[in-house]
């Protein structure tokens, strides 16, 4: 089985063609995977502005087509796809409308099935690009760390249809934490990255630096998080300084350590506090900032210390950030189940959450 995948629920136009065999559900080929990022259009403006990313997306789907089936080599030849999945939410209401209508297209042109795919649970299934291959009765039931600029969500799933959120941020996600820091730092946007660059830049710590941040909710006997209190303790050191220290790469770089592992120890603890009071047999990473370095490396010296048989399973680097992939991936498994009931209309939702279905 052959399947088109789109994404557009915020900057990323994404499109990919995923093929599987149709009983095979562990081993996932990726004929094309092209995305057009739209980050220095909104470095401008801090952030993810609506109206510029869905005109971005209306002009850069059609392109990035035409890119995805000639790499795929389906470029004169598309009878061979069987299926199209797109994110229909949650995310940016206008942007996700792009995309649903240009599958729709698509789906009417070439006479195929359209599934509609939640964004959320789409990270999910990229944990089946893990280098280990999957059978689903090995990862269920699965804790799931959605960490990203939208969402800071702890998910258990007990099988591909049966979610339920134990957890998830009060205010800020950790990306916008991420984004907002980098901001009263000046290191601009997106966040994650800057923050991840110039923690990385400092191998040795300067004792004249020292910076100690607090970790919201570290030790609450829940599974929620709040980052609003991380950035303002940020915000407040930094006004305290100096002009001088504030341009201090020295200073930046103790920062900027220093709030990333106040976020990957929030994380950690929260993940491994659900882990052990749900009987499961995986722990699962998605989202843009499961994409970081670090956390990826704690995340595993962790999960050895605990020495038991929970399984941690992240994706590549490159399909924790937004991707057509793993909509394709998701849409195997939604078409596999539920192929005599898909929807006819299928609408943008903006707020989407995983537990309510499509």
């Amino acid at each position: 089985m052959i399947i088109l995948a789109v994404e557009t629920s915020c900057d990323e136009t994404a499109i990919a063609l995923v093929e599987t065999k149709r009983n095979n559900s562990s081993n996932f080929k990726i004929l094309s995977n092209i995305i057009s990022s739209q980050v220095k259009i909104h470095a401008k403006y801090g952030g993810v502005h609506p109206f510029l990313a869905q005109r971005e997306h209306q002009k850069n789907l059609p392109l990035v087509l035409k890119k995805a089936l000639k790499e795929a080599k389906f470029a004169s030849d598309q009878t061979k796809i069987d299926l199209i999945a797109v994110t229909m939410g949650p995310g940016l209401e206008p942007c996700l409308w792009k995309g649903i209508n240009f599958a729709k297209d698509l789906a009417k042109k070439f006479n195929l099935p359209l599934v509609p795919i939640n964004h959320i649970e789409a990270h999910f299934f990229a944990n089946w690009l893990a280098p280990a291959k999957l059978e689903p009765k090995k990862v269920f039931p699965a804790i799931f760390l959605l960490v990203s600029g939208g969402h800071t969500q702890l998910i258990l799933a007990k099988n591909f249809e049966n979610y339920r959120i134990l957890g998830e941020t009060r205010d800020d996600a950790a990306g916008e934490c991420f984004d907002k820091v980098a901001r009263i730092l000046g290191l601009g946007y997106p966040g994650g990255p800057a923050i991840e660059n110039e923690a990385s830049r400092l191998k040795i710590s300067n004792l004249q630096f020292q910076i100690k941040l607090p970790r919201p909710m570290l030790h609450q006997k829940n599974y929620d998080f709040s980052f609003s209190g991380l950035k303002t303790a940020v915000l407040y050191h930094f006004k305290r300084q100096s002009p001088k220290t504030q341009k201090s790469k020295d200073y930046i770089g103790e920062m900027a350590k220093e709030i990333q592992q106040a976020v990957i120890d929030v994380l950690i603890k929260k993940t491994f506090f659900a882990a052990q009071n749900y009987k499961i047999k995986t722990i699962t990473l998605g989202g843009g900032v499961a994409s970081n370095k670090e956390l990826r490396k704690q995340f595993k010296e962790k999960i050895k210390e605990e020495k038991n048989k929970v399984k941690l399973l992240i994706p590549p680097p490159k399909y924790c950030t937004d991707n057509a992939v793993m909509v394709g991936i998701a849409g195997f498994f939604r078409f596999s189940k539920d192929k005599k009931k898909m929807k006819k209309k299928i609408e943008a939702k903006a707020n989407l959450k995983i537990s309510s279905g499509l």
